[in-house]
């Protein structure tokens, strides 16, 4: 399973957190970003809908599957 590390830090004149190497918007206060931060991990675990998807692979195949959308990342928030 995949995990995401959702990490507070200084950013700009202000705070935010950082998840994959992306920055999120700036926060003026620490405690805000903090919030910020469980909220877009909580949501990152939510299930999603059971959806058909099609894609096509680099030899120019197409295929279709079932994406029963339960394959969901583990999440943490980290403030040093």
């Amino acid at each position: 399973m995949t995990k995401v590390i959702y990490k507070i830090v200084r950013h700009e004149d202000g705070w935010a957190y950082k998840a994959r190497g992306t920055f999120s918007e700036t926060f003026t206060t620490h405690e805000a970003a903090i919030v910020a931060a469980k909220r877009a991990a909580a949501e990152q675990r939510v299930p999603g809908e059971t959806v058909g998807i099609q894609y096509e692979t680099a030899d120019g195949e197409w295929h279709e599957e079932v994406d029963p959308g339960t394959d969901r990342p583990e999440t943490e928030v980290e403030d040093d």
